[in-house]
């Protein structure tokens, strides 16, 4: 892959060709791959965006993350792995939500029967987020990556 490398700490991610460069807060954090990660990442996220003062909306930046990280337990758990939460603040506001896990396949958006209580998780993200991307890992797995503006979804 042609993509720029950042390290933190003994994490590596991968960026897109295309990713954003000016940044003005950036944190990450692994996560077991169990359920209970999911409400952990809720309150990580919570807390960093309103340390930073972030301008978005903090809800929709959260359930955005909580969803992503849902995802990556359910669709990306692999023996031996954690997953990655990154969080990065654009310069002029924007934010980048990434989680990496060791799968390489991307799940498609599920079909939500009447009544189904899954399959929506990537949904709720294409509605939030102005964009929602995904790219291969040089080492192992993908990150997904939603960016959120300040004023929502364009």
């Amino acid at each position: 892959m042609d993509g720029l490398a950042t390290v933190d700490g003994n994490h590596s991610t991968e960026r897109s060709p295309h990713a954003p460069t000016l940044l003005t807060h950036d944190w990450s954090m692994s996560y077991p791959m169990t359920t209970r990660s999911v409400p952990v990442t809720r309150i990580h996220v919570r807390r960093r965006l309103t340390l930073w003062n972030w301008a978005g909306d903090v809800e929709d930046a959260v359930l955005v993350a909580s969803e992503l990280v849902a995802n990556a337990v359910v669709h990306g758990r692999a023996p031996g792995h954690e997953l990655w939460l990154r969080l990065a603040e654009l310069e002029g506001g924007g934010l980048i939500v990434d989680v990496s896990d060791p799968v390489r396949a991307f799940p498609e958006p599920g079909r939500v029967g009447i009544g189904g209580e899954r399959g929506r998780g990537l949904l709720v993200v294409t509605q939030l987020a102005e964009e929602l991307d995904w790219f291969l890992r040089a080492e192992v797995g993908k990150t997904v990556r939603a960016r959120l503006g300040v004023a929502g979804p364009s």
